[in-house]
């Protein structure tokens, strides 16, 4: 497993996401995905599913150190008073003394972002959270928030695959020095039907979600998530780092963009995307 190393954390470059996955799921897939070599788990306090982490994790018979895990503080937890009491009952719903790496999930304007980081700086000092980040933030409150830090972001998390453009927030997130890790690379499915994608799959005899997969991480500092409930997936989404893309294929993939074609945009939560 390749690690995105940036400010001294060493994220594990592709993670098992747990977004919508409920008990049964979870009980089944994660041991699967231990058991498969996956190291970086991404949960958060709204998917209700720490607790199913926290288990497993426990049950795994591996070392907690050598086991990355992710979860995200939700919005309504964003007030001072609130926050450490959120971060120690996830704390204590994944069965661990620290988080790996603890994110803001969504932009609150209702809550002063100086007082969201400052609760984030906090966690960190107290020892129960090593590395800290943002989720589902633009460029302008990516950039606010790392003025804001007095300890450094190390990723932020956003919707990425080949049918939306990201490269300003990829740009400006490498500028600053921030990791940009992936969600929904798969774009819910729609990439399985994408004629170019199945081309050069065959032609490296690989399968597309393996060929969007490397194109994600193949990007500099870009961690990918990888979702799925069948257990037959799991070595297949691993075994993406014995292969590369070339530097055309890479730009024929980022050129399948389009406009209109973000999936995640809940009204709300949503900042004003960047274009």
């Amino acid at each position: 497993m390749q690690t995105v190393d940036v400010h001294g954390a060493r994220i594990p470059a592709l993670g098992f996401g747990t977004y919508g996955m409920g008990r049964a799921d979870m009980l089944r897939m994660l041991p699967a995905a231990l058991k498969a070599g996956f190291r970086h788990i991404d949960t958060a306090q709204i998917y209700r599913n720490e607790g199913e982490v926290g288990e497993c994790v426990a049950a795994s018979g591996i070392a907690r150190s050598e086991i990355f895990i992710t979860t995200k503080v939700w919005g309504d937890n964003y007030p001072a008073r609130a926050f450490a009491a959120s971060v120690d009952e996830s704390l204590k719903k994944l069965r661990t003394d620290y988080i790996d790496l603890l994110l803001l999930h969504w932009p609150n304007n209702h809550v002063p972002l100086a007082e969201q980081i400052g609760a984030l700086n906090d966690v960190v000092r107290t020892g129960k959270v090593r590395h800290i980040g943002v989720s589902n933030f633009n460029r302008a409150l990516m950039a606010q928030a790392v003025a804001l830090s007095d300890l450094p972001l190390v990723t932020n998390q956003v919707e990425c695959h080949p049918y939306l453009d990201q490269s300003l927030l990829i740009e400006a997130a490498q500028r600053t020095g921030i990791a940009v890790t992936a969600y929904c690379g798969m774009a819910i499915g729609r990439v399985l039907s994408e004629p170019l994608l199945a081309k050069l799959a065959a032609r490296h005899s690989r399968s597309i979600a393996q060929i969007v997969l490397r194109w994600l991480i193949q990007q500099q500092g870009i961690i990918a998530l990888s979702r799925t409930t069948k257990e037959s997936r799991l070595a297949e989404n691993l075994a993406v780092f014995d292969f590369e893309l070339s530097a055309e294929e890479m730009k024929v993939i980022h050129e399948l963009a389009r406009p209109r074609s973000r999936i995640v945009n809940p009204p709300g939560l949503a900042p004003n995307w960047d274009s």
